[in-house]
């Protein structure tokens, strides 16, 4: 089988490029044929297995549209296309830069995809794939199944998608007219299925729940917690508000626990300097030790995990969280927003899990809390984190039937 696989972002950082990533590693141990097209800077390196074919569409972090066209006026008829802009990043936040398709204007939005489409034909004509996936239900997607109508092609819904289309118009009867043609939709859980029959009025036997899966030969226990009397916790994610960084923090504040016997570890990249600094200040007020350790490597990550007791995840909007489930594959307790969708799905697929799940605040534009409601949803999670700290079971999950494996077989047998 030939596979062309398709995403508008980076293919090694975020969820959806994770979930690209692992799937294209599921079918080349397979040894299918494969090749990926997405969108990268020119400095960036990407990981694939050996024989993926790469074609990517360059974005410029600089914004320069007189030095991309003077590059581009130089270029072999195969070389990769040039945009003048930063990447466009599905959630309006990026761990790097990035531009938010609400900005986009119809010049972009045109050459956005003469870019894609030019690097996907191209792709297309020397792979003659079989089947062709394409990572979030966007405006991307949309292009190449108008541009392809002769080839097979899968969505993948990654939860932003759905929060673009309700909060931007870009091309939204243009996209919603062209998912709804796709001959497979897969999503995460429930709550996407619901979404992706509301926004896009899409058949729901095209639809196909698939879960989320993790990396087990990385993410698992590795040795016994310490015993140093300190509890650790740990996030994961953009440091930013709309990942409920800021809410923690403020949380930890309120905690009536000994200094010296707690500490919080925040782990990511951010994409918006302002909200950093702030994030930081907040982090210096706390009285408990706050630790950035920046982007960290899915082996890395493992480490801290396995070192860390309670997994914190206070985002006020996300799909699947992959980093849950590798959390509780190192052993963690999680502190959780109570995202739609998410305790159903995790009771069934993690059955030992100890989760405390935090009701959200009141929200607006979908991912947006109400400001008037965080200091009692900031109560709600400082109760949740003071119970995992004074009675978390610290009970191991089975996690056992995740596995990027099983959405693989899932996916083809479609």
């Amino acid at each position: 089988m030939k596979i062309l696989s398709i995403t508008a972002q980076k293919p090694n950082s975020t969820g959806s490029g994770v979930y690209l990533t692992e799937l294209v590693k599921e079918y080349a141990a397979r040894g299918y044929e494969q090749a990926v097209v997405a969108g990268v800077y020119e400095d960036d390196e990407v990981e694939l297995p050996d024989g993926v074919g790469f074609y990517p569409v360059y974005f410029s972090e600089e914004r320069n549209r007189a030095a991309c066209e003077e590059k581009k006026s130089g270029m072999a008829e195969d070389e990769a296309e040039k945009l003048w802009f930063p990447i466009a990043g599905m959630s309006d936040e990026m761990p790097y830069k990035s531009t938010r398709y609400g900005d986009m204007t119809p010049d972009m939005a045109k050459e956005f995809k003469k870019a894609f489409l030019t690097t996907v034909e191209r792709a297309v004509r020397r792979l003659k794939p079989d089947v062709i996936f394409c990572h979030h239900l966007y405006l991307l997607t949309a292009a190449v199944r108008e541009a392809f109508p002769e080839h097979t092609v899968y969505g993948f819904c990654h939860n932003t998608d759905l929060r673009q289309m309700q909060k931007t118009d870009l091309e939204r009867a243009f996209i919603k007219e062209q998912i709804r043609k796709l001959d497979r939709i897969f999503v995460p859980q429930r709550a996407q299925e619901q979404g992706v029959k509301e926004i896009y009025d899409a058949d729901p036997e095209k639809i196909t729940r698939v879960g989320m899966g993790y990396n087990s030969k990385i993410f698992h226990i590795t040795g016994g917690k310490k015993k140093d009397g300190v509890v650790r916790i740990v996030f994961a994610g953009k440091i930013a508000e709309k990942k409920g960084v800021s809410s923690l923090l403020r949380a930890l504040s309120t905690l009536d626990y000994d200094k010296g016997k707690l500490k919080i570890y925040l782990a990511g990249s951010t994409g918006n300097q302002e909200e950093y600094e702030e994030i930081l200040s907040l982090a210096k007020e706390c009285p408990y030790e706050a630790v950035f350790l920046g982007r960290l490597s899915q082996p890395e990550l493992s480490r801290i995990y396995n070192d860390c007791d309670i997994f914190a995840l206070p985002s006020f909007f996300e799909g699947i969280p992959l980093t849950v489930i590798e959390a509780l594959a190192c052993g963690d307790r999680v502190v959780m927003t109570d995202l739609p969708g998410i305790r159903e799905w995790l009771l069934e697929t993690a059955p030992g899990a100890d989760i405390r799940y935090v009701p959200l605040p009141a929200m607006k534009n979908t991912d947006e809390p109400i400001e008037a409601e965080l200091p009692e949803f900031e109560k709600r999670l400082a109760g949740a984190l003071m119970e995992s700290i004074v009675k978390g079971s610290g009970g191991t999950a089975d996690v056992s039937g995740i596995s990027w494996e099983r959405i693989a077989k899932e996916v083809i047998k479609k």
